[in-house]
């Protein structure tokens, strides 16, 4: 997956992970094994963004930050603690990516006069066949 956003900063140096039993079907393997994992990064602390990259992040991202200002992502699709962790970096990974990419501004295209006059037809032409579709009435 590309990240060019990124500019390969190591951001993992400043995520925590912790693990916790999985929720959801899987026996007695669910009871005795830490497979889910949860990252948190600290926005507001982290020495690789800048200060609109936080505010950006804080923006956008506000529902999924806690009151202490962690961004929090768990990932326990897998059974597995390292296929989860590896999950859960991705989804982070990929979270920050669209999260830092800017939003291209819209130009406004001005219609020129064929193209209003090609629609304007066009409307008339899908008006007549509905016309024509309609019962007559003696009067």
């Amino acid at each position: 997956m590309d990240f060019e956003f990124l500019n390969n900063r190591d951001f993992l140096s400043e995520c925590k992970f912790a693990t916790a039993r999985s929720s959801g079907p899987g026996g007695q393997n669910v009871n005795k094994v830490n497979s889910k994992v949860e990252l948190r990064f600290n926005i507001e602390k982290s020495q690789l963004l800048s200060e609109n990259e936080k505010t950006t992040l804080n923006t956008k991202l506000a529902k999924r930050i806690s009151t202490e200002g962690f961004l929090i992502i768990t990932s326990q699709v897998f059974s597995s603690q390292l296929k989860n962790k590896e999950a859960v970096i991705q989804k982070f990974l990929k979270l920050l990516n669209n999260s830092l990419k800017p939003v291209k501004t819209r130009k406004k295209v001005k219609l020129s006069k064929a193209d209003k006059e090609k629609r304007l037809k066009n409307k008339k032409v899908i008006s007549e066949k509905k016309s024509l579709r309609k019962k007559i009435t003696d009067n």
